[in-house]
């Protein structure tokens, strides 16, 4: 595993989103640690990724609905070797995708941790399964707050 010099030194050099106009609000608020998802005000369906528009009903008129932050690893994989050098230090990691608990068909890629500021490679491969409950956390990497997930306790 990597030591916590290495993964804040290699951290800098990790890819960061990209913010467009649509997706903006989503890391104003996961750098206040909040997990929101844009809502359609006239159908009130939720819809990730954000878009201008309502999917469903056509409406440009939305709004940021607060989350629980609870979810389930709906997939999960492990890479190795990295495409990227600044994750070499860190292989083999994971990447999961887990389903929100409050809007099931809404799925967030991110990484599962033994803490918020753990490296990428800090969580037990064993303990990665599908269907595991997750919560998420929130880190500062680089200029930016990125949600990261932790296990349930049982």
């Amino acid at each position: 595993m990597t030591t916590a010099p290495e993964a804040a030194a290699s951290a800098d050099a990790l890819l960061l989103p990209v913010p467009d106009d649509d997706g903006a609000p989503f890391w104003e608020y996961a750098a206040r640690g909040e997990l929101r998802v844009q809502a359609c005000t006239a159908c009130g369906r939720l819809r990730f990724p954000p878009r201008p528009c309502c999917p469903h009903c056509r409406s440009f008129d939305s709004e940021w609905r607060r989350m629980s932050g609870r979810g389930r690893i709906w997939s999960y994989v492990r890479p190795h070797p990295p495409l990227l050098p600044a994750y070499a230090a860190q292989a083999p990691y994971n990447v999961i995708l887990v389903e929100l608990a409050d809007a099931p068909h809404i799925r967030l890629a991110g990484n599962l941790v033994t803490s918020a500021d753990a490296p990428l490679d800090s969580m037990d491969p064993a303990r990665l399964r599908i269907g595991a409950r997750v919560h998420v956390v929130f880190t500062e990497t680089g200029s930016m707050a990125v949600p990261r997930w932790l296990l349930e306790k049982s």
